[in-house]
């Protein structure tokens, strides 16, 4: 099978029917074109996910292709924006028939229920790596940034956090829990996560900041506070309730409340949100998780000075002696 082929059997062909009114041209020019709606301001992201940094050797190919897409829509969720489309860039060792059709039925599932079609990007042939850049809009002036929480704004949290993390641990064989449901869901997690495009799109004029979960809430929470010059004090076993499923496990009893605390802090591949509001939002952000099916949990208080505090239920603070993920340390 030759490149074009490739191209046009498991991509483009599948793309041309999820293209939206915004896609002026898609697949089959130098470039696609893109019609914001009038008065939008434009949005782009992009991620590269590499084969044994990113993902082991091996991954369920339809999970690596929702995965691949879920990670840059996520970005699109904590700016609130709307996605437009997105263009794929491939690189693969040799063309696997077989691996191809399940990675492309993932990525345009996902495309599919997000309303973000594929239209244009490239393959070469390499170590596998896939890059997604994705396009938003968004009414003028109304992007969620990092830089907007102020003192006493509340920290928010959508879904579970931590359970990415431990179904990495469960990939590795560094953690085996007995119970397979569980892990079937933490593999779940790790593997297959929820862009909140919904919850983002709903917190346009409500959240003052917001930042995508993707290496750790210990350092994403950092880039908040640096942008918005500020501190924060977080609540460590409001954090921990948020993954009631994960902790249940007999397997985790020996971990005390604090390890458990910075296991959550650290780990990474959540792709959930974290926000803040101020506190006059609490009542809304509460219906607008019920309404939305998606769990959203006060997990701490904007401060000054620049610290970032960490306690256990009795007010202790937790030692925090791992980071979040860095390529490059």
């Amino acid at each position: 099978m030759g490149e074009f082929e490739l191209i046009a059997r498991h991509f483009a062909e599948p793309a041309r029917a999820l293209a939206t009114p915004a896609v002026a041209v898609g697949i089959g020019d130098d470039c696609a074109v893109l019609q914001p709606a009038p008065g939008a301001q434009l949005l782009v992201s992009c991620d590269v996910l590499v084969e044994g940094r990113h993902f082991v050797p091996g991954t369920d190919a339809y999970r690596l292709g929702h995965k691949c897409l879920a990670v840059s829509l996520s970005d699109l969720a904590a700016c609130g924006a709307a996605p437009l489309g997105f263009v794929l860039s491939l690189t693969l060792p040799h063309a696997d028939e077989a691996w191809l059709a399940a990675f492309s039925k993932g990525m345009l599932a996902l495309a599919r229920a997000s309303d973000c079609p594929l239209v244009g990007g490239d393959t070469a042939k390499g170590p596998l790596a896939i890059n997604v850049t994705v396009f938003g809009q968004i009414p003028q002036g109304q992007a969620l940034l990092r830089s907007g929480a102020r003192v006493g704004h509340d920290v928010f949290v959508t879904g579970a956090i931590g359970e990415a993390r431990a179904g990495l641990q469960l990939l590795q064989q560094r953690w085996s829990l007995a119970n397979e449901a569980l892990c079937a869901h933490l593999l779940r997690r790790l593997e297959a996560p929820t862009p909140r495009l919904a919850v983002g799109h709903h917190l346009r004029g409500v959240a003052s900041s917001a930042i995508d979960l993707s290496d750790g809430l210990c350092g994403d929470i950092g880039h908040i506070l640096k942008a918005s010059g500020v501190g924060a004090r977080i609540d460590g076993a409001a954090l921990l309730q948020t993954a009631p499923r994960l902790w249940m496990a007999s397997e985790l009893d020996a971990m005390s409340e604090a390890e458990r605390i910075a296991f959550a802090m650290a780990g990474g591949d959540d792709y959930e949100l974290l926000f803040t509001a101020h506190p006059g939002f609490r009542s809304y952000l509460t219906e607008l998780g019920q309404e939305l099916g998606v769990a959203i949990t006060r997990i701490g208080e904007v401060t000054e000075g620049d610290a970032l505090i960490v306690q256990d239920a009795r007010g202790e603070p937790v030692p925090l002696s791992a980071a979040s993920f860095d390529h490059f340390a």
